[in-house]
């Protein structure tokens, strides 16, 4: 599953964007602008920015927020695969995907999340 992640340009920019990085996805329910929203953090940066969720910023091929709010647990992790401008395409880790993450001590993972065994893995 891949999803666009936008970045707020007047915080940080593309700045955050690097291959492969990890991005931590954290549902927003209290969003007054989308029910569905999905924060996007990152290591060193904390927030910066979110799933797409509008046919004007969902690149084609990707998934919105909405498409993946409940595919997910309420803290999930992507992997950036494709950076374009303010604007990166990242892979849902498989639960594969995220144990080997987790497995890396020096993975970002590890580094966002407090408890990474509390993490729901996400159903194939």
């Amino acid at each position: 599953m891949y999803i666009t992640v936008t970045t707020f340009n007047k915080y940080h920019g593309p700045k955050p964007l690097v291959l492969d990085g990890i991005v931590k996805l954290v549902k927003d329910p209290k969003n007054a602008y989308d029910a569905e929203a999905i924060e996007c953090e990152m290591r060193y940066f904390g927030k910066i920015g979110y799933i797409a969720n509008s046919t004007n910023t969902v690149v084609k091929g990707t998934m919105s927020a909405g498409r993946i709010y409940d595919k997910i647990s309420d803290e999930y992790f992507a992997k950036i695969k494709f950076i374009v401008g303010n604007v990166a395409i990242a892979k849902v880790l498989t639960s594969d995907e995220f144990i080997a993450e987790v497995e890396n001590p020096e993975s970002d993972v590890n580094f966002l999340c407090d408890n990474p065994n509390a993490i729901k893995l996400m159903e194939e």
